[in-house]
């Protein structure tokens, strides 16, 4: 039975009756100033800063605005389903939540919390390498619920197969393989403030615990902490890394496997040429390259070079139901949702995840019955019109 994710606005006029209104904007692009105002400035920064001047996160935003959709009337729209098979698993609607490190900088509850706000909508969840929580952990508090794994590629790699090896034991699904990070770019708002969470030994939860990890420590990691975070910095990614590197991954994990960061049509040939399962169209939320391709821009291109051969999933700059909508006429299977859940979980840990989930899903719904579809299926190119801008 399909989930009627739109009638999360009557539940709110409902509770309106008793003068509850609530706590969270329901315009999730308020998220960002409003967890500037009551977070502080380093673990704001951190999440909501981008690489340079910020083009490339402004250009994600453009590129989603400047295409319109164009509604069309008088189609039955009384029962709609947003469900979607993605890499083989049917999911009541085409968003999982992104990898994002460090939560615990925004909310004590940190990823558990991230993570028990998607099982309850049925959302995966995808936990970063970077987590301030144990995988084994975060694992526990999904029960068996759907979620997957996002591997920042060791130099070490050994640590790499125990993280698989890890990830698998734990329960994790699907492997989504973060490429466009083998250097931390230039992100001025961390760097004025000298902030980075990974020196203070957060973000590191997974590799602490890590017996492959440890085993490289000249002490245990309580008895010189400042060892292990160096030892984590030099290990953490590896530029060197090339195309038949891909292998090591597809011998060590039996389960589909996602590149992440793909914006070239021709590098997304190579992953499908390489046997992997699907790409991320994603900049990084704008993250990594200043002056790069809007993500939304890059989407068309590559769903066009191997939407018959991958999965295509999309992030970078979602803010709304309405956003989805058109990653999915630009030909995403479904979207990774990354920093508005951030927002959230700051500024109300485990339901304020929850809140930001069913804003979402409700004006997906919303956007798909008002602009005439029932379906996904039914969703593509020429329900949008690009403006110029």
């Amino acid at each position: 039975m399909a989930r009627h994710w739109a009638d999360f606005q009557y539940e709110i006029y409902l509770n309106g009756m008793t003068g509850a209104v609530p706590r969270l904007p329901t315009d999730l692009s308020r998220l960002e100033e409003l967890t500037e105002q009551r977070l502080g400035p380093g673990p704001v920064g951190y999440v909501a800063g981008s690489a340079g001047d910020g083009s490339t996160a402004r250009a994600n935003r453009a590129a989603l605005e400047r295409r319109r959709i164009v509604p069309r009337m008088l189609r039955d729209v009384r029962e709609r389903d947003l469900s979607v098979e993605v890499l083989g698993r049917s999911l009541p609607a085409p968003v999982a939540l992104a990898p994002v490190g460090v939560l615990s900088i925004m909310h004590p509850g940190a990823e558990p919390a991230a993570a028990r706000a998607a099982a309850a909508q049925g959302v995966p969840f995808v936990l970063s390498s970077a987590s301030s929580t144990p995988m084994e952990e975060v694992a526990a508090a999904m029960g068996d619920a759907e979620r997957w794994f996002q591997l920042y590629w060791s130099k070490d790699r050994e640590v790499a197969r125990s993280f698989l090896s890890r990830a698998r034991a734990a329960g994790f699904s699907v492997l989504v393989v973060t490429l466009d990070t083998p250097l931390l770019a230039w992100r001025p708002r961390d760097l004025d403030r000298a902030y980075l969470p990974f020196l203070h030994g957060v973000g590191t939860a997974n590799y602490f615990t890590d017996p492959a990890f440890r085993a490289g420590l000249a002490k245990p990691v309580q008895e010189d902490p400042n060892a292990a975070v160096m030892h984590f910095v030099n290990l953490f990614a590896d530029p060197g890394k090339t195309w038949p590197d891909l292998a090591f991954l597809r011998e060590h994990w039996d389960g589909p496997i996602v590149l992440k960061g793909v914006l070239h049509p021709d590098d997304a040939r190579l992953a499908a040429d390489a046997g992997m399962d699907g790409v991320v169209v994603s900049n990084h939320g704008g993250r990594q390259v200043a002056g790069a391709v809007a993500a939304a821009d890059a989407l068309p291109w590559v769903a066009a070079a191997v939407g018959d051969r991958l999965t295509v999933l999309f992030d970078s700059g979602v803010r709304s139901g309405d956003d989805v909508f058109k990653a999915l006429a630009l030909g995403a299977r479904a979207v990774l949702l990354g920093r508005p859940y951030v927002y959230g979980l700051g500024l109300d840990g485990q339901p304020g995840v929850e809140h930001v989930i069913r804003c979402l899903l409700a004006e997906l719904d919303l956007t798909l019955a008002l602009s005439g579809h029932a379906t996904l299926a039914t969703v593509g190119p020429a329900d949008l019109e690009e403006t110029a801008g």
